[in-house]
């Protein structure tokens, strides 16, 4: 078992090493962006990368407070479902209000990588690749799609 610090320290160089891995890599605009913080340009529209002891996790999340915009947004996405997939290439899975880890309550579409840890750094080439492969897709949709969530800004 790791303490708090030594586990931090952990996390902090993994996400390190994948933004410096994912720094060699342009968007699909061809600008240099920080892929470990995406920014969507859509205030409560996130594109998150999570990983733990057990799992990680790619997901889009809407989190605005009105659980109607939430989903009215969740629905705009359902519209690029086959858009998506045609990108990343599989199905993600969907969650219209569900609750989050601080009880939020949020709208998700995710896809995840079991059994893999942060902190057994042989799984770092797997969980890079994971998320790699993932964000440069949902950038790559994002810039066809971005323009018709341009109301929500």
């Amino acid at each position: 078992m790791y303490t708090k610090d030594q586990a931090s320290a952990i996390k902090q160089a993994f996400w390190t090493a994948y933004g410096q891995y994912m720094a060699l890599h342009l968007s699909a605009e061809g600008q240099k962006i920080n892929w470990i913080n995406y920014k969507t340009g859509i205030k409560h529209l996130h594109f998150k990368m999570q990983v733990d002891n057990r799992v990680a996790t790619m997901t889009i999340e809407m989190s605005h407070p009105d659980a109607g915009i939430q989903e009215l947004m969740f629905e705009q996405f359902k519209e690029f479902r086959n858009l998506m997939k045609g990108y990343l290439n599989e199905e993600w899975d969907w969650d219209l209000h569900s609750l989050n880890e601080p009880y939020k309550t949020v709208s998700r579409i995710y896809t995840s990588m079991p059994q893999v840890s942060i902190f057994n750094q042989g799984d770092w080439p797997a969980l890079i690749s994971f998320f790699k492969s993932r964000m440069i897709a949902l950038d790559e949709f994002w810039s066809d799609a971005q323009y018709s969530f341009d109301v929500f800004k």
